[in-house]
């Protein structure tokens, strides 16, 4: 006889509830590393598309060639023109 052990309800509960927090969070923010630290950008769509974007060093450039970063106002963060 296979005997399983007990899961407890409210660990259940409380893992489904940060894993959709972090879900959410994920598909609204972009998390732009920078090299003095983390920015968050409000996305403009729904979408796990540039959630977590690496902006150390030259590869800021790069976020000007991403039409979602541009839409949700990275110039801006920037203080690009």
């Amino acid at each position: 006889m296979l005997v399983l052990p007990r899961v407890d309800m409210k660990k259940v509960l409380y893992l489904l509830l940060i894993a959709g927090a972090l879900t959410l969070g994920a598909l609204n923010y972009h998390f732009i590393l920078f090299d003095d630290g983390i920015k968050i950008l409000r996305k403009t769509e729904v979408t796990f598309e540039d959630t977590f974007v690496d902006a150390r060093g030259a590869k800021k450039l790069q976020l000007l060639f991403k039409p979602a970063l541009i839409k949700a106002g990275i110039k801006e963060m920037l203080d690009i023109k």
